[in-house]
């Protein structure tokens, strides 16, 4: 608990005589200069009172009794700047009305009768009974001790704007009591339990946004179920969902849009994520080895001019944003940024990890694919110092063939497949324009042999790893990050954006088009001169009667149009090069101008949907204790999430009981998981329990 002020001291006011005014009766009061609205009250040199000036009802009070002790009105109106009148009221309000009257402003010119001083101050005086109100004032005092304390661990950004208080009791999650009911998304419920435990996650939302919590439950229902758009909730059985998400009923349409905007107007959804994400790097909930960074296409259909991505899997740009997303070695989400277009993966790679430096020991390895092989790219991580792995681009195939196999002197399995390694060296060479002397640096270079399939092909490294820790990490990189985004889209709404909004893209900036027109008319002037030359080939050289050549010849018709050519190429090229790569498109006619979308709402759903799979992967990780199918773990986990319950609200907990699986191995993985979460002792706001069981029906 925190320890209170038991005795005034006066260490924080310089002391002096000039500045305290004597009362009379040996009293002084100092008004001091260095707290601000602080008098002090003395008797015989020492401090018998003090007030904060700024506080009217205390400063009322230190007036009254400071007279009570033989003060002088006279020289106390003078000092504090109020009339002698005033003070008399307060002393007239405080003889007859006591406290009560001093703080209320009872006048005793309208009536001297305590009843109907109260019936015209009805709407100022408090309410119920004291001694609850005295509870209930030390349980707020209480709780916002233990939040303080709280607070500086958790570091949340919302600091003094916590918007806890705003949320009334009847607004709490699970505030409802209610017997038991049944609902067919039980399943559902086990996500809090992880949320709440490790992520602080009602604390960070509440905080955040208040009532706004109640939107982040009905996505969590949607990222946990696979419901792909807000419309789609008119099929749910709302009041079966709500009793699981804590909100008695889910609202209809309408109301979840609204809710929905109310908090995307605040524009917090970046502070949320790195609130969110920050917390998961200090509990110890994402890896610090590996960070896998990859791109991941979110596709735009509207009639809107954006921005082109790009679709590995079509192989073709296409309208939209990039998701770039970094995860660890297991594949949970460290932090992702959308970015227009294409994206700059590049930039994330070393953002990501400069962001978050202060919060780790050492700087994590970078890895990422051929989309970052780039020896500019290479030069400044080198620059940097930070550590990464990639793999090799434009691979001789035919050189590798030829490497001898004893050369191969590294061997490890890797996801049940035999390979080996052996390490060279590559050299780089890259000078920006503000160099003088280009940067010159050696890369390791991993020839990589697979035996299960019999191919060999190449990666990239730097840093202090080993060569099979270097070789398993690009090995690594389709399941942390590239099986990532294909599950995440198989088990959850990935590709969903509530709330379009479309705003001005600062990034205006085309490939210049008469960069194209040039480099037409140039391919169109060289294929002219390939037949030109072609012609001056097969032509036969014709002469005069003295053997000197005709000027008028083909040859020398044709050799004359060539040169023509020729210098017409040359300026055409020259006109070329002054063009600029790069203008902007509201200079142009017949352009429209790009537009961005705004990635609020796609932030906050996103938040939801990471917090979703994060847990999912810790719930698959205890779940492994108690089911050793690796193969089946998954279908079993999901099923888990699926299965049908009901649900109990009482004073003191909210239980939640899931039908049993069929199969008796499953059953009983279920059964220990659900023991698991609910050993936690996890807490709504409230004060609730969670608790979660696995048995027969209540209602028979």
């Amino acid at each position: 608990m925190l320890q209170h002020t038991l005795f005034i001291e006066d260490n924080n006011c310089e002391q002096s005589e000039e500045k305290r005014h004597s009362l009379g009766k040996d009293l002084y009061l100092e008004l001091c200069d260095e707290l601000k609205g602080q008098a002090l009250l003395y008797r015989q040199g020492s401090i018998i009172k003090s007030v904060t000036l700024s506080d009217k009802v205390a400063k009322k009070l230190f007036i009254v009794e400071s007279i009570n002790l033989g003060a002088q009105p006279t020289k106390l109106s003078r000092i504090l700047k109020i009339s002698r009148q005033t003070i008399h009221n307060y002393q007239a309000s405080y003889r007859i009305f006591g406290a009560e009257g001093l703080v209320y402003g009872y006048s005793p010119d309208t009536s001297k009768n305590h009843k109907k001083q109260r019936a015209l101050h009805a709407d100022q005086l408090p309410r119920g009974n004291k001694s609850e109100q005295l509870a209930s004032l030390r349980a707020k005092q209480k709780l916002k001790e233990k939040k303080a304390i709280a607070q500086t661990y958790l570091d949340f950004s919302f600091g003094d704007n916590d918007r806890t208080e705003e949320v009334s009791d009847q607004k709490q999650p699970f505030s409802e009591q209610h017997t038991w009911e049944a609902s067919r998304y039980a399943g559902v419920f086990i996500y809090w339990i992880p949320l709440i435990f490790q992520s602080r996650w009602l604390q960070l939302i509440i905080g955040h946004f208040g009532t706004g919590w109640r939107i982040f439950s009905v996505f969590l229902l949607m990222a946990g179920l696979n419901i792909r758009s807000i419309e789609q909730t008119k099929h749910l059985r709302s009041r079966e969902a709500g009793v699981v998400l804590g909100l008695g009923k889910i609202p209809s349409k309408s109301t979840l849009w609204k809710w929905f905007y109310d908090v995307s107007d605040q524009g917090l959804a970046r502070r949320v994520l790195d609130d969110y994400f920050r917390r998961q790097i200090r509990t110890g909930v994402v890896g610090l080895w590996l960070w896998f960074t990859d791109g991941h296409l979110l596709p735009y259909t509207g009639k809107e001019k954006v921005h082109y991505s790009y679709n590995t899997q079509r192989r073709m740009p296409v309208p939209g944003r990039t998701s770039q997303v970094t995860c660890d070695h297991t594949g949970r989400i460290v932090d992702f940024v959308i970015d227009e277009g294409k994206g700059k993966m590049k930039e994330q790679v070393i953002n990501v990890v400069d962001k978050w430096q202060s919060e780790m020991p050492d700087r994590p390895i970078s890895v990422f694919d051929r989309e970052g092989y780039d020896k500019k790219f290479f030069s400044r991580l080198v620059k940097a110092e930070q550590a990464f792995v990639s793999w090799d681009k434009n691979v001789d195939a035919e050189r590798l063939s030829n490497i001898e196999d004893h050369q191969f002197t590294q061997e490890f399995t890797h996801n049940n497949k035999h390979y080996s390694v052996f390490e060279e060296e590559k050299k780089f060479s890259h000078q920006s324009d503000a160099e003088t002397d280009p940067h010159t640096f050696t890369l390791r270079h991993l020839i990589l042999w697979n035996h299960t399939s019999n191919r060999r092909t190449c990666g990239l490294a730097y840093g202090n790893q080993s060569t099979i820790e270097a070789t398993r990490a690009i090995l690594s990189r389709w399941g942390a990050s590239e099986n990532t985004f294909k599950h995440l889209q198989e088990r959850h709404s990935l590709h969903y954006h509530p709330g379009f909004k479309v705003v001005g893209s600062e990034q205006q900036d085309i490939s210049n088009p008469e960069i194209k027109k040039k480099q037409k008319l140039i391919t169109r002037i060289g294929k002219g001169m390939t037949k030109l030359h072609q012609k001056l080939f097969k032509s036969k050289e014709q002469k005069n009667k003295d053997g000197t050549p005709r000027n008028n010849s083909q040859q020398q018709r044709l050799r004359h149009e060539i040169l023509e050519q020729q210098a017409e190429l040359d300026k055409v090229r020259e006109e070329k090069k002054r063009l600029p790569e790069k203008i902007d498109v509201s200079t142009l006619e017949n352009y429209r101008s790009f537009k961005q979308i705004d990635n609020e709402g796609k932030y906050l759903f996103d938040f939801v949907s990471t917090s979703v799979w994060n847990a999912r992967k810790q719930m698959v990780d205890w779940l492994r204790d108690y089911y050793d199918n690796e193969n089946d773990i998954i279908d079993l986990f999901y099923a888990i999430t699926k299965s049908h319950g009901w649900v109990r609200s009482t004073t003191t907990e909210v239980r939640v009981r899931l039908e049993p699986l069929q199969q008796a191995k499953r059953r009983a993985a279920q059964e220990q998981l659900c023991r698991k979460l609910t050993a936690f002792g996890v807490q709504t706001p409230m004060g609730k329990h969670l608790v979660i069981e696995v048995g027969e029906s209540p209602l028979k």
